[in-house]
This record gives structure tokens, C-alpha cells and sequence, in this order.
């Protein structure tokens, strides 16, 4: 940008006693245009440039086209978004670091330092993704958990302790301390950023990346930020912009208040369904509208939380009064929240009551037509209204009885501890089990509540809804009430802090006696990380082949995600949660059907337990500042088994062959200074063809390993025995157990095999079904390309960066879909795997195709961002030609891709050759 097209944008601003520099939105305007019903997360984003101008990726021409959007409300400008931080959980940060450290490597194999490879940008990774519920349901399930823990993960959090001391500007917290979105929330996050640059002190938005989708929960505390894969958030880290095209924003206007009654869950789930049906993939979503003037700053976080569910880049919620009481409520300094009044005023980021900004599209909600609801079975979009759980349930047994069962002789089993499960789902029969399980003898039907889990960042960030669940908790206990035998119940909050006011308010001991005593701080069931059911439950399950249910307080519910053996999984608030822990079967109708019988053989109804809205806004008053301040001290320091781990001071990494978690990937092998040429693709042959709507969980799994599946065998051929398997997510540190993982969901349905369930296929040329892993290193062995073949929304879900690495390892260099997910879309592109989409109206079932055919594409050197390339599909029965589009949306992508892949481009960069 050059001083003659934009003035000097720096200006000063006084709060207190200290000075700020920030540049202003308001000078820009005077050269650029109007700016005042531009979307306040465009603001957000003009100010990134602003910042940044003159450097790589920053032109007068990309701040022009954001403020000349206003006009069409939409744009095709691409721009480079340099966000001030990066945040990473540990499943993702894990190979993450290890990329970091195989950079570093890849330097000093071409005889540079490899002290040059770091971070550039703050990076805060939280470990809160390995936690198990291994052991529930008493006062020693923490303890035992963390113990668990730290055994099974000591391999990484050595590794990231290395990380910790190797690499600069990356700090840690350790286990056992939350959530990674609820740490954010509470305490990393700042609204207005500030650095001392020139003698300077200055101030700008706080804006991030993160490795996780639900990193959109920073939103409700006025920070822009999502989720991307690790790959890109690394590029980010070292300095790379966030290549971006000015998105479309959807303005979601709220107006009236919540009824008796009614939560933020509730809200949620509604707001959810309302944008998925509206289609906000890719897009913006900003909140307006007076009804936020009542809506507390959890509840808006509860709301961004669950964006990647309905599928928008992010879900703002602008700066206000609400805003600086949350700061002052979680211990925020005085100075920084009077930064964040004077700069959002400032700048017109704070809120006024009338706001309308041009949108491009916009929805609108009374929130007094909320109802009580659930999510499920398999989609969190798919809200169901409390009232209507039986015929939804009922639903899910009618389509079971028309599924096609496999030929497959898999079964479902549990082998040490470690639940996994088979191909084959019979659906001949639904039976009613008998069980016996600590001195109780029970019936277990179709229905059955296994899993009811008060878990994940979406709810246990907010106070309403956790102090909802404790008095529920607290009237069921007066009542004589108690939770089925067969229900497995965790309470696994966001933080500590919610410890302190579940036990301010004296509801623990409720929680505890109806089995939800705490298990762990961190991401547990809505991860995957459910842990084992008791062995009898698992075999009713088997021996029944009964369909069962999970209630969980999360945020993902997908296909396997949950426990292999349960097949329904249900979002609900945590009192909800407890309400069916106590009913015990989905069949249940809770809003009629009583949950049980009090102490006088009376019958008791959900209504008779439910807190009022003044008795939940009285406990929720035991909230104190003091709580945060205290469990926030010292949260990078760790207990004394994380502080007493071996760590090793070298600034390479010293791989270990014998280490099953973290290997050197083979990422950088006989990498060039300079990028090779780019090839066509000729008679690739198809590993998998997929349906709508395959999410990155398909793909790459972070649940339970089977024995029996390619990663299984790796261990064990190893010697890790099936118990110590962990999960596929804490093993993401090596790519051998990884790239044997991608496509081994055991829900996934490959379309070239009639009828089975997991990650099997056929290899054509021998006609014999095998696993994906196995197949796709027979065609390695021939030197046979491969290519993927899905329908609409590939991709879906967590953002989840060894899906595509796995995707390419196994030797995959494209994947023709009708339709892609924007982070997994990304993420390819990032590996060197070129996403195709179909024409408009063709798809694999029109064209007819069976996974037999070869595939050949033409026009891979010649691409510009948008192009359309030629792909010849062909078998025995002649050849099908279509222009397929290229989804390398953007020049920087193209940069990538010509490089083989994101790192690639970045590290020769860094070495000067790119």
C-alpha cells in the first residue's frame, strides 16, 4: 500500500495512564470509503491489512475490495489474513510439533540451521484431548484417570515437553488443567492484542487460528477465529498467511429471551439446525440484534462453539457491555478491559442496540420459540424436540430393519479393556438382554441410556447450564431418585473453575451421589474417549445386537465417534444429561413419561425436578472472580509427574525407532531445494468410493484401534499389548499407525463392497477385499496411482489434519467429490492432493460407476485457481469424459500445491529457495 492511495492509518489512543498506537479504521475510511455498515468481522479483517501493509500478500487493491464489498455484499478477492496467534489441543498439536521437528531436520539435511525453523506467532497447545474415562462413578475416577493418563501419553508429553524448551514463542499447559476452548475463553483469550513494536505499544484485535473446529468458541468473547487443519495452522505459526477469499457473511438477528425452562443447549441446537438448513458453509456468521443485550456471554459461547456443526467459518458476536462483565468476571486485568472499551469504541467494533450492517443473507429467531431439545442420532444438526425422542428413536429401529446386513463374519468384541468392533451389523434381531453387573439384576432393551456424559467445551464453559444439571441432580436426590445400573455417567468439565462453583453452590455431592463425580478435566466422551463399557453391558449389547443410546452434553455425535458398540448418540444440555442417566432409555418420553418412582412409590416427572430460572440465576451467583484467579496462577505449571519428566535439550529431535507415538514422518524424504514438475494423473485406480456427507472422523479416526485392523497388527507386532493401545488420536505422533488408520472408521461404507461396514475395500486387479491400508500398498508396490471418488460435503466435521496426511501417504492424489468441507478441502491441498468437484448435476451415480473403472486427469500443470481440469474415467465398458473444477480456489493454494505441499512451500522459504 503506498502513502498516495491510503493515508498514515497510525493514531494513538489514551486509557488511563498508558498510551496505545493502532491504526484506524476511521482514516481508512477517508481514503477507501465509507465503512459503516461493513460487518464488523470485516473490520476485523480490514484492520489485518491495514497492519500489514506492504508486506507479502497485503495490497491497496485486496483493502479496497473489503470496503467495495458493501456493494455486492459479497466478493472474489482473495486475500492474506495474518492472524496474532495459534492455538492447538495436544491429538492435533502433536503432529503438529512433529512436523515443526521434522523441519527442522529437513533444514540441517540441506545444510542449514535448524534453529531457523519457529514459531513466529504466539502458540499456546493445551493438553486436554487424552484424558479416558476409564474409571466413573466414584471419588477416586479423577485420580485413577490422571494416573492412566500419564502412563499411557508419557512417550508425547515428553515430546512436547522438548517442544516446550526446543522451540521459541510455544508454550504448553499441561494435563489435568481443561479444555483447550474453555482455557481460551477464560483466560487467553484478550479481545484487543497489544505488542511493543518500534518503541510502540500497539493495539489491534485478538485474532486467531486454532487446530481444533471449536476454536470458533473464542468468538463470543469478540475474537475472530477457526479452525484449521494442523498443516495450515503450522504455515501460520512460521509466519505464512491465512490465504482466504473475502467471505460471504450471514447476518443471524436474535430477538426476545429464552422461556422457563429453556437453555442455551436448547438455543444452541436451534440455531444450529436454522444454519445448516440455510447452507453457511464457508461463510461468516455475525450476530445482531437486541436480543443480545439479555443473552449472557456463555450462551454466545456456547452458540460459536458449534459453528463446524453448522458448517460456518465462524459465528461472531461483537463487543459489549456483556463482554467487558465476562473480562471483569474471569479475572481480566482492569487496564485490559478498559483497552478493549476505549479500542472497540474506537474503532466501531463495539455493539450499539439498532445495528444493521449490510449481510448477505440474514436469519432471524425469536428466542422465546425455543424448545426443549436434542440432537441425534448421528448429526448434531438433526434436532429433535424432546417430545418427539420415542418417534425419533423408533425411526432409527424401522431403518436398521431395512439396512442390508453384512456378509462379513466381523463381531463386535471387547479384547483387554479396549472396545473395537467388526464389519458385520445383523439386523434379524433386537432383543432384550438379561445382565447382572454389581449385584443387580436388569433388563436391557433396545433404548438403553449406556452412556450419559456431562462432557465437552460446548456446555461445561457454561455456568446456567452446569448449575441446571447439579440442582437437577440435587431434586432428584430428594426425591429418592437414582440413575440406572447400566448407565455409564462422567462429569468431565472444561476447567477447574467449574469444580470450585459446583462445590460453592453444594451440588457436587449430588452430581457425585447419582454417579457424575468429576473423571477428568479435558475433551473425554465427545472425543471419543468414552472408555470401555463394563464388560456385561458390552456382551447384552453383542448377544442382543441391541441398538443402545448415548446422552452427551457435546458437540459431535457422528457415526462410531462416541463407542463403537452404541450406535445412537444424542446432544442434550447436562440436565438433560442427568435426566436420562436417571430414566434410562431414549424411549422414554420425558415430557409426559414419568423418570421414575420417589421414596412414597409416587411417580416423578421431569417438571417436578427442573430448576426454575431463579434458582439457577441464584446459584449461578456462586461464580466469583476469585475462582478463575486462583486456577489460572499457574497453569503452565503442571503437577510434579508433569514436571518431572525427561526432557532432552537438543534442538533436533533424537527420533527413536522403538517409540509406537512418535516417529519421523516421511514427509521431507528427498525433498529438493526447488519443487519437481507437476504430473498428470494416468490410469489411477479408485482405493475407495464414499457417499454425502463422510466426515474427517471416517477418514481418520481418533477412537478405539481394533486388534485385528492394520494399525491393531503394527502394535502388537511391536509388543503393545491391546490394552495399551490408547486411541487413534493420541497416536497421531506416528504416521505408521496413522496412515493404517485413514479410512478404518468401522462406520465407514466404501460403495465398491455390497453391504460392508468399516475400512475395507476391493483391489480390482485381483478382485480380492481387503483393508484400504493393505490394498493401497499392493497398487504402491505396482506403482498404481489412486484417486478417491465421494459425494456431497467430503469432509465434514473436525478439523483434522491426518486426514489428508493419511489420504496422501497412502498414495492418493486426488479426490472427486460432489462437494468439500472447507477446512478438510484446505488441508488436501496442503498434503499435495488435489480436490475435484464433479460438474454441476453429474456424480458418481450418474455416471454409473463402481469403483472398477481407471481414472486419468489431464491439465494438473496448467492450472490458475478455479480451472477446470479433464478427467477420462474408464473400464471394460468404454470411456466417460467430464470438466472437472479444480478446488484450488486461491493463488497461495496453487502455491502449495505446486510445491507438493504447504510445509514444503513454507520451509523452502525459509531457506530462500521458494
Amino acid at each position: 500500500m503506498s502513502n498516495e492511495s491510503t493515508p498514515d492509518t497510525l493514531q494513538t489512543l489514551d486509557v488511563g495512564e498508558k498510551r496505545y498506537h493502532y491504526h484506524s479504521l476511521a482514516k481508512a475510511a477517508e481514503a477507501l470509503g465509507n465503512i459503516d455498515r461493513l460487518p464488523k468481522t470485516l473490520k476485523i479483517l480490514l484492520e489485518n491489512q491495514l497492519r500489514f501493509a506492504g508486506q507479502e500478500g497485503v495490497s491497496h487493491e485486496d483493502m479496497q475490495a473489503l470496503v467495495d464489498w458493501q456493494q455486492q455484499a459479497a466478493s472474489s478477492q482473495e486475500i492474506g489474513y495474518r492472524p496474532a496467534r495459534v492455538l492447538m489441543q495436544d491429538f492435533t498439536g502433536v503432529p503438529g510439533v512433529v512436523d515443526l521437528a521434522s523441519m527442522r531436520a529437513a533444514v540441517q539435511s540441506l545444510g542449514e540451521e535448524p534453529s531457523r525453523i519457529n514459531p513466529l506467532s504466539p502458540v499456546d497447545l493445551i493438553i486436554d484431548h487424552s484424558v479416558m474415562v476409564d474409571e466413573f462413578g466414584s471419588a477416586s475416577a479423577f485420580k485413577d484417570n490422571v494416573a492412566i493418563e500419564m502412563e499411557r501419553n508419557r512417550e508425547r508429553y515428553e515430546f512436547l515437553r522438548w517442544g516446550q524448551q526446543a522451540f521459541d514463542n510455544f508454550r504448553v499447559v499441561p494435563p489435568g488443567t481443561g479444555i483447550c476452548h474453555q482455557v481460551n475463553l477464560e483466560y487467553l483469550g484478550q479481545t484487543v492484542w497489544t505488542k511493543q513494536e518500534d518503541g510502540k505499544t500497539l493495539a489491534y484485535p485478538d485474532t486467531l487460528v486454532g487446530t481444533d473446529s471449536h476454536t470458533t468458541m473464542i468468538n463470543g468473547l469478540g475474537v475472530l477465529g477457526w479452525g484449521v487443519g494442523g498443516i495450515e495452522a503450522e504455515a501460520a505459526m512460521l509466519g505464512q498467511p491465512v490465504s482466504m477469499l473475502i467471505p460471504e457473511v450471514v447476518g443471524f438477528k436474535l430477538t426476545g429471551k429464552l422461556r422457563e425452562g429453556i437453555t442455551a443447549t436448547d438455543l444452541v441446537l436451534t440455531v444450529t439446525q436454522m444454519l445448516r438448513e440455510r447452507g453457511v458453509v464457508g461463510k461468516f456468521v455475525e450476530f445482531y440484534g437486541d436480543g443480545l443485550k439479555d443473552l449472557p456471554l456463555a450462551d454466545r459461547a456456547t452458540i460459536a462453539n458449534m459453528s463446524p456443526e453448522f458448517g460456518a467459518t465462524c459465528a461472531f458476536f461483537p463487543v459489549d457491555d456483556e463482554t467487558l462483565r465476562y473480562m471483569r468476571l474471569t479475572g481480566r486485568d482492569d487496564d485490559q478491559v478498559a483497552l478493549v472499551e476505549a479500542y472497540c469504541k474506537a474503532q466501531e467494533l463495539w455493539r450499539k442496540p439498532g445495528d444493521e450492517p449490510i449481510f448477505s443473507d440474514t436469519l432471524a429467531l425469536d428466542m422465546t420459540e425455543v424448545e426443549a431439545s436434542l440432537a441425534g442420532p448421528k448429526r448434531p444438526q438433526d434436532r429433535v424436540a424432546l417430545k418427539d425422542m420415542p418417534q425419533a428413536f423408533a425411526k432409527v429401529m424401522d431403518d436398521d430393519k431395512t439396512s442390508t446386513p453384512s456378509d462379513d463374519k466381523g463381531r463386535l468384541f471387547s479384547e483387554g479393556g479396549q472396545t473395537a468392533v467388526g464389519v458385520e451389523e445383523s439386523y434379524e434381531h433386537h432383543d432384550s438382554q438379561n445382565v447382572s453387573l454389581d449385584g443387580e439384576d436388569f433388563r436391557l432393551d433396545p433404548g438403553a441410556v449406556v452412556i450419559a456424559a456431562i462432557t465437552s467445551c460446548t456446555n461445561t464453559s457454561n455456568p446456567s447450564v452446569m448449575m441446571a444439571a447439579g440442582l437437577l441432580a440435587k431434586k432428584a436426590r430428594e426425591k429418592g431418585l437414582s440413575t440406572k445400573p447400566w448407565v455409564k455417567t462422567s462429569l468431565a468439565p472444561g476447567s477447574k473453575v467449574v469444580t470450585d462453583y459446583l462445590a460453592a453452590g453444594g451440588l457436587q455431592d449430588d452430581l457425585n451421589a447419582l454417579g457424575f463425580n468429576l473423571v477428568g478435566y479435558g475433551c473425554t466422551t465427545c472425543i471419543g474417549n468414552s472408555g470401555p463399557l463394563p464388560e456385561p453391558i458390552e456382551q447384552a449389547i453383542n448377544d442382543g445386537d441391541l441398538t443402545v443410546a448415548s446422552v452427551l452434553s457435546g458437540n459431535r455425535n457422528f457415526e462410531g465417534r462416541i463407542h463403537p458398540l452404541v450406535k445412537t448418540n444424542w446432544l442434550a444440555s447436562p440436565p438433560l444429561v442427568v435426566a436420562y442417566a436417571l430414566a434410562g432409555n431414549v424411549q422414554k418420553n420425558l415430557s409426559q413419561d414419568p423418570l421414575g418412582t420417589d421414596r412414597d412409590g409416587e411417580p416423578v416427572y421431569l417438571k417436578d425436578i427442573w430448576p426454575s430460572q431463579a434458582e439457577i440465576a441464584e446459584a449461578v451467583e456462586q461464580v466469583k472472580t476469585e475462582m478463575f484467579r486462583k486456577e489460572y496462577a499457574e497453569v503452565f505449571e503442571g503437577d510434579d509427574t508433569w514436571k518431572g519428566l525427561k526432557v532432552p535439550e537438543s534442538q533436533v529431535y533424537e527420533w527413536s525407532e522403538d517409540s509406537t507415538y512418535i516417529q519421523h514422518p516421511p514427509f521431507f524424504e528427498g525433498m529438493g531445494r526447488t519443487p519437481p514438475a507437476i504430473e498428470d494423473v494416468k490410469d489411477a485406480r479408485v482405493l475407495a468410493m464414499l457417499g454425502d456427507s463422510v466426515t474427517t472422523d471416517h477418514i481418520s479416526p481418533a477412537g478405539a484401534i481394533k486388534p485385528d485392523s492394520p494399525a491393531g497388527r503394527y502394535l502388537q507386532e511391536r509388543g503393545v499389548k491391546p490394552v495399551d493401545f490408547n486411541s487413534y488420536g493420541s497416536r497421531r505422533g506416528n504416521h505408521e499407525v496413522m496412515m493404517r488408520g485413514t479410512f478404518a472408521n468401522v462406520r465407514i461404507k466404501n460403495e465398491m463392497l455390497d453391504g460392508v461396514v468399516g475400512g475395507e475395500t476391493r483391489h480390482v486387479p485381483s478382485g480380492e477385499q481387503m483393508a484400504i491400508y493393505d490394498a493401497a500398498m499392493k497398487y504402491k508396490e505396482q506403482g498404481t496411482p489412486l484417486v478417491v471418488i465421494a459425494g456431497k460435503e467430503y469432509g465434514t466435521g473436525s478439523s483434522r489434519d491426518w486426514a489428508a496426511k493419511g489420504t496422501r501417504l497412502l498414495g492418493v492424489q486426488a479426490v472427486l467429490a460432489e462437494s468439500f468441507e472447507r477446512i478438510h478441502r484446505s488441508n488436501l491441498i496442503g498434503m499435495g492432493v488435489v480436490p475435484l468437484q464433479f460438474p454441476e448435476g453429474e456424480s458418481r451415480k450418474t455416471l454409473g460407476l463402481t469403483g472398477d473403472e481407471t481414472v486419468s486427469i489431464e491439465g494438473l500443470s496448467e492450472l490458475t485457481p478455479g480451472s477446470k481440469v479433464k478427467v477420462t474415467i474408464a473400464s471394460d465398458k468404454g470411456e466417460k469424459k467430464l470438466e472437472a473444477l479444480c478446488r484450488i480456489d486461491t493463488a497461495n493454494e496453487l502455491e502449495y500445491y505446486r510445491h507438493g505441499g504447504i510445509l514444503h512451500y513454507v520451509l523452502r522459504k525459509m531457506i530462500g529457495t521458494a
